[in-house]
Parts: C-alpha cells; sequence; structure tokens
C-alpha cells in the first residue's frame, strides 16, 4: 500500500479559470482537453462565482480574490507537487495571483474597461502583463490592446478557442426558426437593437416560413426587465410591450450542448454588441451553418472579418436591412462556407498550435517567469 505522504505526480499544467460566462468556462475547458492530448497533466481550479456587485470595480476585484483562492485551494493540497506552470485565464484571474504564470486573454481591461470602469484594474494588469512568462490572447486584436510593453519579444503566442460543429450540417428546410440571439448581458450585447430589428422584419416574412426569434442566455423574468427598462425599444409602438414580444421567445441559460441543438434549428444569429471582446457564440452560430448577421462592433471580434467575407450585406449598421437580407434573400452556399472559414478554430488546427508550440514554451519558459 502506497505511503499517505507519498506525493501524487505533479501536474504539468495547471489552469486558473475565472469561468465567469458560460463562453470562459467552454474556453477553459478545451484548452484543459487539448493539453491533455498533447500529453500533459492538467487541471482547473475553478473560482467561486461571487455575490453580484454594482460596479465593475467592485465586481473585478470579487473576481480576482476568487481566482486567488481558487489558485491557493489547488495549490496548497497536501501530498500535491506543485504544478510545473500556472495558465491564468483571463487578465482579471491574474491581477492578485499568488504565483507569476502564462496569461490567456480575450481582451484586456485597457480595451474594456475605459475610464473609472477600470482605474485600479488598467496598472495593476500593466505589471501582471509584463510580468508573465507567456501571453496567449485568444486573437491577435486581443494582443494588440495589451500594452505595447508588456507584448515586446516573442513573449505572446495567439491562441484560439477551438470550436467545432456539433453534428452534421442541417439543410435550410429543417431549420424552423427564424433567428436566435444570446443576450447574457443585454446592454453589451445590445438586445435592444436585435428586438427593434426583428420588430421591422417579422411582419415582412412569409406566413409558411419560420417566423420566431429566441433569446438565449437570460431567464423570461430577465427578459421582461430588459424590456421595461429599454426605452424606445419597449415602446408599443415597436410592438413589444412589458407582456411580450411579438414573435420572440425566451430560451433561458442553456447548457452548451443544448444551445448548439438551438443553432443548429435556427436560419440566422443576430446580434448588434456595443463591444466585442472574442465573440465565441457568433463562432459556433458559423460553426453549425447559421448566416451571421451583425453590427460592426469595437473590441477584437475575430467573428466580423468572416462575416463580411461571407457577405457583407448581412454587416450593417442597418440591422433590419441586413437581417432582411438574410430571411428574405438568402446568400447561396453560406452554410458550406461559414464551416470552411472556420477551419482555423477547428480542435486539429489548436491542438496542433498547443502540441507545438505552447506546451513546450510552457514547461520551459515557466521558470523564468517573475
Amino acid at each position: 500500500m502506497a505511503s499517505d505522504s507519498a506525493a501524487a505526480p505533479a501536474l504539468d499544467v495547471l489552469i486558473v479559470s475565472l469561468g465567469a460566462t458560460q463562453g470562459l468556462r467552454a474556453a477553459d475547458r478545451e484548452l484543459r482537453d487539448s493539453l491533455a492530448r498533447a500529453g500533459a497533466r492538467v487541471e482547473i481550479a475553478q473560482a467561486r462565482p461571487p455575490r453580484q456587485l454594482r460596479t465593475l470595480m467592485l465586481t473585478d476585484l470579487a473576481w480576482a480574490r476568487a481566482a486567488r483562492a481558487a489558485a491557493l485551494r489547488n495549490l496548497a493540497q497536501p501530498g500535491h507537487s506543485p504544478p510545473r506552470a500556472i495558465v491564468y485565464s483571463s487578465t482579471t484571474a491574474a491581477l492578485l495571483w499568488p504565483r507569476p504564470g502564462a496569461i490567456r486573454f480575450d481582451a484586456p481591461s485597457a480595451g474594456n474597461r475605459p475610464g473609472h470602469h477600470g482605474l485600479w484594474q488598467r496598472p495593476l494588469e500593466r505589471r501582471r502583463l509584463a510580468q508573465a512568462s507567456l501571453l496567449l490572447p485568444w486573437s491577435e486584436g486581443g494582443l494588440l490592446e495589451a500594452p505595447e510593453a508588456a507584448r515586446g519579444g516573442d513573449r505572446a503566442l495567439v491562441l484560439p478557442v477551438a470550436v467545432e460543429p456539433s453534428g452534421p450540417m442541417q439543410s435550410s428546410r429543417d431549420r424552423d426558426i427564424a433567428a436566435v440571439t444570446y443576450a447574457a448581458n443585454p446592454t453589451k450585447k445590445g438586445l435592444d437593437r436585435v428586438l427593434a430589428a426583428w420588430s421591422r422584419v417579422r411582419d415582412e416574412l412569409s406566413p409558411d416560413a419560420p417566423r420566431e426569434l429566441v433569446v438565449a442566455g437570460l431567464s423570461a423574468s430577465q427578459f421582461h426587465a430588459s424590456v421595461q427598462d429599454g426605452g424606445e425599444w419597449g415602446s408599443p409602438s415597436l410592438g413589444m410591450g412589458v407582456d411580450g414580444v411579438a414573435g420572440v421567445r425566451t430560451a433561458g441559460v442553456l447548457a452548451p450542448a443544448e444551445f448548439r441543438a438551438l443553432l443548429r434549428r435556427a436560419r440566422v444569429f443576430i446580434c448588434a454588441p456595443r463591444r466585442e471582446d472574442y465573440g465565441i457564440a457568433q463562432l459556433e452560430a458559423l460553426a453549425e451553418g447559421c448566416m451571421l448577421v451583425t453590427t460592426p462592433a469595437p473590441g477584437p471580434y475575430v467573428a466580423l472579418p468572416i462575416a463580411r467575407s461571407l457577405d457583407a450585406r448581412l454587416v450593417s449598421e442597418d440591422l433590419a436591412g441586413a437581417l432582411r437580407a438574410a430571411l428574405l434573400e438568402a446568400p447561396i452556399g453560406y452554410a458550406v462556407r461559414a464551416r470552411e472559414a472556420m477551419t482555423p478554430f477547428g480542435r486539429e488546427a489548436v491542438d496542433r498550435l498547443v502540441g507545438e508550440r505552447l506546451l513546450p514554451r510552457l514547461l520551459t519558459r515557466y521558470a523564468t517567469a517573475g
């Protein structure tokens, strides 16, 4: 019988996961699995969600403390050797780190915490990015938002989130939902603009065509609260009284497989983000063959150039016009071309990047961080 004092095999990589959104949790699982396929011993230290707070400054502090606590719980496990490398998933997770490591991020506070929203986060973030063993931005755009001094040399490796189709391509005749949107953060995701566009286009649809918009990511009560507080877009002139919005159904907060199943039934994924730090939902929609109808948005919005290349009509500030073009003048071959455009985001491509470039650098450079 093994001695209780014998140390367990050391982890190669510990991922400190903020997991504040479904997209972040999915990204961390994908990275864990990719590292494991490359032969690494890897675990996720999951932060426990803090209570809801009123400001972004306090919210980020609470999440940073939760991430630190998650890392310390893992590092303090009796009988466990410390991991050879740590990856902090998001700059917020790294702000109060107990030990230096690599930082993976969709966008830094320098980009998505302007003005007073990031008064304490931005200076500390600059220090952490400079101290990190590696920077692992999800996209080139995310890296460009990081301070120039922190991204010098060869410390950065762009590491996209793997996104795969969840099943066979559905034909248009098998898609019984006109459009889907994701609105976990209604203001940031532009739910008001989506509903306004939908209200203008729905009555133009053929009676025998799908005539439903499904809103995922928030409950019915949250949806109606958003409509009630929505100013112009909650007015009867748009057909959006507080008792409901014509042709709209809320799907609630869905498990990843449920959300993918919803996308397979949809003809269009529509969104109007006021800022997009990456856009996993949009990439998942493209992988499932949905037409992406979107407004342009600031931030490292990786699906935006893909959507423009597939059909520029569907990317417009005139969201109703773009939705009209998608549903009434659907581009030929869009779904097939969308899947082809997603090849660089597939697991095979990401696994190759992880195995050939990330894991060797993680394990050899970690000792030089600090």
